[in-house]
């Protein structure tokens, strides 16, 4: 979406588009399990939908992001919602995930990010965000998967395409999606706690905790 987010101002209106408007319902569920006094990290936050709803819970959140354009707009929305106190923003990538101290996070947030990342990306990111979570902590993601099924793959295309030309007139733009999304959070070593898709399969909410190390 590098060119889409070249122009934050349409970038929330084409992600509603794109998701049919499950992103604001998916962001609800997800924060439903922020709690206050929390340290949350939100990777790719983008223009601070999630971030705000993390910190509007009480949490403190750091939103880090690659697109100072973008970090601008979450920061002129958090200080119109009077959060800047409970939110931090950088610019930075997830190659920069490393300098974060390990157990440092009660939850770990991204929504539409992974689906940016390519596949070394995606597992480093995986494996970063088990090492900086707390025992117990949480990963909470939304974000845009390949559906399993093949009729499912199939009518996803269909529904899709309209939705994917309306992005591509406004930005030039589009998303990918990630396949077996579930079972690249278990290889990681993390704890799968809950799955939903929309009715397609081509959209999911994940919620997984880091386990208790077993000492043999």
């Amino acid at each position: 979406m590098k060119i889409l987010e070249s122009a934050p101002d349409r970038y929330d209106w084409c992600i509603r588009i794109l998701t049919v408007g499950r992103l604001d319902k998916a962001y609800d569920n997800l924060t439903a399990y922020i709690q206050k006094g929390q340290i949350v990290l939100d990777i790719g936050c983008g223009s601070g939908a999630l971030t705000l709803k993390a910190a509007e819970k009480g949490a403190k959140v750091k939103g880090i992001d690659v697109n100072s354009q973008m970090l601008d707009i979450a920061q002129m929305r958090a200080s119109k919602a009077s959060l800047m106190q409970n939110i931090e923003l950088f610019e930075m990538g997830v190659a920069e995930l490393g300098s974060e101290n390990a157990e440092s996070y009660d939850a770990v947030m991204s929504g539409l990010c992974f689906s940016e990342l390519t596949d070394d990306e995606l597992f480093y990111t995986l494996k970063e965000v088990k090492r900086i979570l707390k025992v117990g902590g949480l990963f909470l993601i939304a974000d845009e998967v390949i559906p399993k099924n093949s009729f499912k793959r199939m009518l996803n295309w269909f529904i899709r395409f309209p939705f994917v030309i309306i992005t591509y007139l406004i930005a030039q733009t589009s998303t990918n999606a990630i396949k077996n999304l579930p079972e690249k959070v278990k290889e990681a070593g993390l704890q799968v706690e809950s799955i939903r898709y929309n009715k397609t399969g081509n959209f999911i909410e994940l919620v997984a905790k880091k386990p208790e190390e077993i000492m043999k």
